[in-house]
């Protein structure tokens, strides 16, 4: 699992925590995402920054910006391990 895989789990995982399993339904609708609930894990299939982008643009879509806020929480411990280049615009 690279960093990106953890960065969306970690985000998925906050998402669940507020509105439940539907953060993980709303994950998998996001081309590029393959979510498991029953692993509790997250891969990314392709370019992990724009994927992370827009995962974090699904949850903010449906539930505004405060699950963009989520989405930075449940990141920041883990995008000091990426070069700032490649931190998505949506975590920054």
């Amino acid at each position: 699992m690279n960093v990106f895989d953890q960065i969306a789990t970690q985000i998925v995982r906050e998402q669940a925590l507020i509105i439940g399993p539907l953060a993980w339904s709303e994950a998998q609708k996001v081309g590029g995402i393959v979510a498991d609930r029953n692993s509790g894990q997250v891969l990314i299939q392709g370019d992990g920054q724009n994927v992370l982008n827009r995962l974090v643009s699904q949850y903010e879509r449906l539930f505004g910006h405060a699950s963009r806020a989520v989405c930075r929480e449940a990141a920041i411990g883990l995008i000091n391990q990426i070069p700032a280049s490649q931190v998505p615009g949506s975590l920054k």
